[in-house]
Parts: C-alpha cells; structure tokens; sequence
C-alpha cells in the first residue's frame, strides 16, 4: 500500500470515529430531553429522593428528641400538661412548614430566603429552649443542640439543592424561570446604599428619587386613560413654554442643548422590540429569559432590565406608554 492510500484510509477512518462521537453525544443530549418530557428522575433525582426520604427521617428524629427538652421547660412553667404539650411542638412543626414552603418556592426556581429565613428562625427556638433545658457544661449542651441544628443544615442545603436541579431542568428544555420578586435582604441593601449616597451627595440623590418617582407615576395612581395623561402633558408643556419665554426674554442669546443619547433602558427596550415584535404581543413569562440574554448587550443591569421590560409590556397590554 502506498503512502498516500495510507493516509487516505487514516482521515476517513477518522471523519468515521469523529460522526460517530458526534452522533452519539447527540442521542445522549436527546435521550436526556427525552427523560426530563417524560418526567424520569435519573441518576441525580434518584440521589435527591433518597437525600429527601433521609432528610424526612432526620426531621423526625430531630422533632421527637428536642421535644422532650422543650415539654419539659414549658411544663415546668406552666404546670398544665396538654398546654404544655402542644406548646413544646410548635417550633419543630413550624420549622416543618417553613422547610415545605421553601422546597414548593425552589420547584419554581425560586430563592425560597423568607421560608428559608423562618425555617432558620424556627429552628434557632427549638435551640434555644433546648439549651435552657440542658445542664451545665459543654458536653450537655452539644447533646440538646445537635439535633435541631442538624435539621436546619441538611434541610436549608435540600432546598438549594432542589432549587438548582429545576433550574438546570428548565434550562435543558428552554423553558422560562419564574421571576423572582425584590427580597427583605435587597431592599434593605438598595435603602441603606441610598442613604450613604444621599450622605455624600444630597442634592442630586433628591433630584434623582423625584425624577424616579415622576418617571414610575407619571399620573395619579389608579387613574389610567389618554384624557389624564393629556392634561398632565399640556400642563408641563405649559410649563416649559412660560419657562423658556421667561430665559428668553431675560437672555437674548439662548445656548442650544445638546442632543440626548437613549438611555440604557430604552436602548433594551428598542432591541427586544427589533429582535421580538412588538411589545403588545410579548409573553409575559419570557421577560426574565430575554432580559437575561439581552442586557448584557446595552450594559443594563438584569433585574432593572427585567423591571423595565415587564412594565412596558404590561403597559402596552393596557393601551399606555410608561
């Protein structure tokens, strides 16, 4: 065999090899697909329902020895025996309720942080009251504590984890997240950041809360028509026109203002218009999809993209321009 038939043989035994690989990563990815339509669990849901079945054992192993210690601190106070009973459960059931909560959120692709915040919460009383009833020294306390605090773990890493299963779910079958609402933690963020800028500049934080405030109302709330929005717009025109006679009068010359760049906002709002039709027509459910893919383009943030995106749709849904 020469050389050159050699080589011949060799690179198409090699396209083979390459299609082949090709080929069955392409049935692997389909069969996947496939599973997720169907509803299958696989090798990692199998994992989670086992964690999940142990983490129901662990609750209820945690629940029937911290009990004990809490019956026993609440009758001691109260000296009544049913009271104290229902009392002593409250905590462990509470926590319970906040775990399910948590793990119904995540199924959606939530954070889940208030139920997981009150889950956290719960747990820390049962702690607590274990920690009353203990004796002195190190040893007792580790034993009333552990297994509250064990619960709290495995149950708050369950429901992160189940969060980030349906996220990868619906990623593989392109499907759209839902939106997650402003938090407790980012609105105490977002507030306590305005409050440092206003501190360092006041003047101009004030002018850009009632620019925001102008901007998010620009009528009266829960009026809604062409007629309020006509007055408001002849008002100011009115406005602007007593102001510039005003500026004019008082200088001859004017300067001329420079043109204004669109915003970030607008320019986002102009490219999903181009890329997806018009806004009128546009899912509600795809707004955290598209702000996701699209923000980075125009350098917005994602959730101020995703503000921003479902008001305007919704506002086009109603027959008015925010």
């Amino acid at each position: 065999m020469s050389a050159a038939k050699y080589l011949e043989s060799q690179v198409s035994a090699g396209g083979d090899s390459l299609d082949t690989g090709l080929a069955r990563s392409d049935a692997s990815a389909d069969g996947y697909l496939r599973q997720q339509r169907r509803g299958g669990l696989g090798v990692p849901g199998l994992w989670l329902a086992l964690s999940m079945v142990a983490l129901g054992l662990l609750a209820v192993a945690a629940a029937i020895v911290s009990y004990s210690a809490q019956y026993r601190m609440v009758y001691a106070t109260k000296r009544v025996v049913i009271p104290a009973a229902l009392e002593a459960g409250i905590p462990d059931v509470a926590a319970l309720i906040f775990a399910a909560l948590g793990i119904a959120l995540a199924l959606h692709g939530r954070r889940a942080l208030r139920p997981r915040a009150l889950n956290v919460c719960a747990v820390a009383t049962s702690v607590a009251m274990n920690l009353m009833a203990a004796g002195h020294g190190w040893r007792d306390l580790a034993i009333w504590a552990m297994p509250p605090i064990a619960y709290a773990l495995a149950s708050d890493t369950a429901i992160g984890v189940v969060r980030a299963r349906t996220i990868a779910r619906q990623r593989a079958l392109n499907e759209a997240l839902a939106e997650d609402g402003p938090t407790p933690l980012a609105m105490v963020g977002g507030l306590l950041l305005w409050m440092l800028r206003f501190g360092f500049a006041p003047t101009s934080t004030l002018a850009g809360l009632r620019r925001w405030v102008i901007e998010e109302c620009p009528i009266a709330p829960g009026r809604r028509g062409s007629a309020t929005a006509e007055v408001v717009e002849h008002a100011a025109s009115s406005r602007r026109a007593a102001i510039t006679s005003g500026s004019a009068r008082s200088q001859p010359m004017p300067r001329r203002r420079a043109p204004t760049q669109p915003t970030k906002t607008e320019r986002f709002l102009s490219l999903v218009n181009d890329r997806y039709g018009p806004l009128a027509q546009f899912p509600v459910a795809n707004v955290s999809r598209v702000s996701t893919e699209l923000a980075a383009e125009v350098a917005l943030n994602v959730g101020a993209a995703r503000t921003a995106l479902r008001r305007q749709v919704l506002a086009s849904r109603n027959g008015t321009a925010s």
